[in-house]
């Protein structure tokens, strides 16, 4: 049988609005738990990771706000998944900001390092998450995982997990994007990230672009982890996200994306993050978000 951890990260040091640390619980309210067992998956929720409230901490450099209390958060959730891969469950992490990739992502490439094996990075997202201190004009970390990953920005942060990169430019591609800082665009550029903007969806069609996307993410590696945010999708569809924009994917293409991943079998781990149901209706952002784990994770049509 296969197997599923379901992690929470509630989390809402890197953002600059309250309110996506309830992201993991209004995940867990529809029901996502029993609709993958209904699927044929074996189960478990290891509960929610320990984060403090920012009340609770020193902000710290005005740059990389929180960035020592987000490092070691991102340690503690970069433990649980890393067991969570030992134990050969596939690990769901429900956000809270995007910092957590941070330690989804160390986790699950330090579980193949140890089998001298690379990952692919699929980040699903309305914006790039490059910035670093340096390049930051609100010194908000949500908007910097991605570079963080890639190894640069702060050093405690390159190092989570006591090593860097967590995966290569040349295996990471970044699909969804409409919302750049000229700055953050430089960066993307020189990176060799592979981008797929709302221009390329429009003009290809999404189905290719995700498939050549998994082609990227897959070449040479053990497989893929998906981060997904949910403002990648358009707000008509997702109105309970910290920055929304207009102009993302529609219902049936966040759907199709995340079809196209289960089909190539290739997925090792998935995020999905930036729900924050105080700018929700009716939890029906957490309502698509589960809805997308479970087409992650092999829901058919027929």
């Amino acid at each position: 049988m296969r197997k599923v951890s379901i992690i929470g990260l509630p989390i809402d040091l890197g953002a600059n609005r309250r309110g996506v640390d309830m992201g993991p619980s209004a995940l867990r309210v529809t029901g996502l738990a029993n609709r993958l067992k209904q699927l044929g998956y074996d189960v478990i929720d290891k509960g929610d990771v320990d984060v403090p409230l920012p009340e609770e901490c020193d902000i710290g450099d005005a740059n990389k706000k929180y960035a020592e209390d987000i490092k070691d958060v991102c340690e503690d959730l970069c433990e649980v998944v890393y067991k969570s891969l030992k134990e050969d469950r596939l690990p769901v992490v429900l956000g809270g900001d995007h910092t957590l990739a941070m330690g989804s992502t160390a986790a699950v490439s330090k579980f193949y390092k140890e089998k001298n094996k690379k990952i692919g990075l699929i980040w699903f997202d309305a914006h790039g998450d490059m910035n670093t201190p340096d390049s930051t004009t609100s010194g908000n970390v949500h908007g910097m995982p991605l570079s963080h990953i890639l190894g640069s920005g702060d050093k405690e942060l390159v190092n989570i997990a006591g090593f860097s990169p967590k995966v290569s430019p040349e295996q990471t591609v970044l699909v969804g994007l409409r919302n750049l800082d000229e700055r953050e665009r430089k960066l993307l550029v020189n990176s060799g990230v592979a981008v797929f903007t709302m221009k390329d969806i429009d003009k290809e069609g999404l189905s290719k672009i995700v498939e050549k996307a998994i082609a990227i993410a897959s070449n040479g590696t053990a497989g893929i982890h998906v981060s997904f945010d949910m403002d990648v999708v358009d707000p008509v569809f997702a109105p309970g996200v910290g920055t929304p924009v207009k102009g993302g994917f529609n219902y049936r293409e966040a759907h199709l994306s995340m079809e196209i991943v289960a089909d190539s079998q290739k997925l090792t781990s998935l995020d999905v993050v930036e729900i924050n149901p105080i700018f929700d209706t009716k939890n029906a952002t957490a309502e698509l978000g589960a809805e997308l784990i479970l087409s992650a994770l092999g829901k058919r049509i027929f």
